[in-house]
């Protein structure tokens, strides 16, 4: 799992304790996007591997047969040409999407941090930064400067 994967799961977890219906619902928009994602992802390595395919039958066509291009039925040349070209595209395609999905997320995690930022300050209070305890108290204990 990655960084970006394990934040966005803590996250999620910690928008939870939120009871709101808003914040389930950013909680399910968060699922569905990542369920999307994945599914982007497994069509981008599908189209991979065709296009893969595809330039392992050219490779193959111009490596062992005589005059591949005119030599061949012009029906499997055009097929292959076909399979690699829609590949391609697909995979551009596919890229494109996958970068609005991460674009989504990425704002869905912001506005899960706003949350989790207001939740924690309206549970715990408001928190206390060293800047605001005076010098004398923020001093450990057993320190004897003058």
């Amino acid at each position: 799992m990655s960084e970006h994967q394990r934040h966005t799961e803590f996250l999620r977890e910690c928008i939870l304790y939120e009871e709101s219906a808003v914040g389930k619902d950013l909680e399910e928009r968060i699922t569905r996007i990542q369920r999307d994602s994945r599914c982007v992802q497994r069509a981008v390595w599908l189209m991979v591997k065709l296009a893969a395919l595809a330039v392992a039958c050219l490779c193959y066509g111009i490596i062992f047969v005589d005059n591949f291009p005119y030599n061949a039925p012009q029906f499997i040349v055009n097929l292959i040409y076909a399979l690699g070209l829609g590949s391609l595209i697909s995979l551009l395609a596919f890229c494109g999407l996958g970068m609005v999905y991460r674009w989504k997320l990425d704002q869905h995690r912001e506005e899960c941090r706003r949350r989790v930022a207001k939740l924690l300050k309206s549970r715990l209070g408001k928190p206390v930064s060293a800047l605001s305890i005076p010098a004398e108290a923020a001093k450990p204990t057993g320190e004897n400067t003058p």
